[in-house]
């Protein structure tokens, strides 16, 4: 790779971590509070919503708030318009009669600009339960796809990439032969002669390429940070938008009517065939491994944990393709949200849904997990989280940052590193 490509790969890189940067900070905020500190309430109580707008960090009075209050990604059930007093102004929401998530929204128009927000309160989250349902035949179906796996060999290739590599680590691209085609991927790996525990990172959803977790090499860790599209991960950006918005637009409904066929099979055994070429590595343990990501990457977590006991610890942020078939129930369904129209809500996709959604993977985990996320996200709703989360059984720990949205605070970033870290070099090799 030229320098000049491996510059712009990076700049294309850094357009599409949206999910770790916060949202830049506007001229005019608008607030949304819950009344109660943690925005947690217990079924059948009212939540109490504050509106303020602040012009540079001095509140505005006078004006006019339009809002509306409604159950996550549904219709609403109050809205109106209300004009500040005394800097603010307090809604009062309906009971909220059975766990589950009640948001208030508010916009107001300032020198011709509209600028909105809002604030989520849950009710008993924890005592969610999922939509979906777990096929009769579950783990006979996903038992045979790793059978069928696992004949086909690791094959894999590793090339040197010189101009990635740090004074503490080496970086290579990685070929690897899957179900179906290839996984490619970036493995970093410390330069000092040892075995280390590993880390797989898996990836949130689009097309774009990888970096790789040099960071986590430097910290004494084989990391191991995969695509899933089978294609190389160090590519011209232009070819990744190219796919992101050609052959492989929505690539996560293609097939779904088959679940033999279904995109997301090679993906879900492709990470397990990734867990495969770790095994390989003399560098490894041979002992522990952890996997971590985010959104969809947060999902494949659950997933490979629930798939392959071989995974010790998992990490997962804002878990996509969580109880998938909510909105056929009367509330908010995970990412990428695709029973809401004619062309998903067929009987055939459905019941495939039930063979992919991470819920019924999280039923199968036994490793000790750390997850996080927030009741603000609109892209992956704290209602298909906590499905999954409250079916799991095995240790577990949340952390909720309440306000956030489709995107991580600096300081989720580092607990996690923190946990799953200290798991993995302090694990007695269970």
């Amino acid at each position: 790779m030229t320098k000049t490509k491996f510059i712009l790969y990076i700049l294309f890189f850094l357009g599409v971590i949206q999910l770790n940067a916060q949202p830049a900070k506007e001229l005019i905020q608008v607030i949304v509070s819950p009344d109660h500190a943690d925005w947690t309430y217990e079924t059948g109580e009212k939540a109490v919503f504050t509106i303020s707008v602040l012009r540079n960090s001095v509140p505005l009075d006078g004006i006019e708030v339009n809002f509306r209050i409604q159950p996550e990604k549904m219709d609403g059930w109050e809205e109106g318009t209300v004009k500040l007093k005394d800097g603010k102004v307090t809604l009062k929401a309906i009971k909220f009669n059975e766990p589950g998530f009640l948001r208030c929204h508010a916009s107001v128009e300032i020198d011709g600009k509209t600028y909105s927000s809002y604030s989520t309160a849950g009710f008993s989250p924890k005592e969610i339960q999922p939509t979906t349902t777990l096929p009769d035949d579950f783990k006979e179906f996903w038992d045979k796809g790793k059978e069928e796996l696992a004949k086909i060999p690791v094959n894999p290739v590793l090339t040197l990439m010189p101009e990635r590599c740090t004074a503490k680590a080496d970086v290579y691209q990685v070929c690897i032969d899957n179900i179906e085609g290839k996984i490619y991927g970036i493995l970093c790996k410390p330069k000092a002669e040892g075995k280390y525990p590993a880390i797989l990172h898996v990836p949130g959803a689009g097309v774009a390429p990888v970096d790789g977790d040099i960071t986590g090499a430097e910290n004494g860790f084989v990391t191991f940070q995969i695509g899933i599209h089978g294609i190389p991960v160090d590519l011209d950006p232009k070819l990744y938008t190219s796919l992101r918005y050609g052959a492989l637009n929505n690539y996560w409904t293609a097939n779904m009517d088959d679940k033999d066929h279904y995109y997301y099979r090679r993906v879900y055994l492709g990470c397990v065939r990734a867990v495969d070429f770790i095994e390989t590595l003399d560098c490894f343990d041979g002992e522990n491994i952890g996997v971590t990501g985010a959104s969809q990457g947060g999902a494949l977590s659950i997933i490979t944990a629930g798939l392959d006991k071989r995974i010790d610890y998992l990490a997962a942020f804002v878990p996509a393709l969580c109880d998938l078939t909510g909105f056929l129930h009367g509330r908010a369904g995970g990412w990428p949200q695709m029973f809401r129209d004619d062309f998903t809500n067929k009987p055939e996709k459905v019941e495939t849904s039930k063979y992919y959604d991470a819920v019924n993977f999280a039923r199968f985990i036994k490793a000790p997990g750390w997850y996080s996320w927030g009741y603000n996200d609109n892209v992956c709703p704290p209602s298909s989280t906590f499905s999954a989360y409250n079916v799991i059984h095995a240790k577990k720990e949340l952390h909720v940052f309440q306000e956030t949205r489709h995107w991580t605070f600096p300081e989720q970033r580092e607990l996690r590193d923190e946990w799953l870290y200290s798991q993995l070099k302090n694990s007695d090799g269970k």
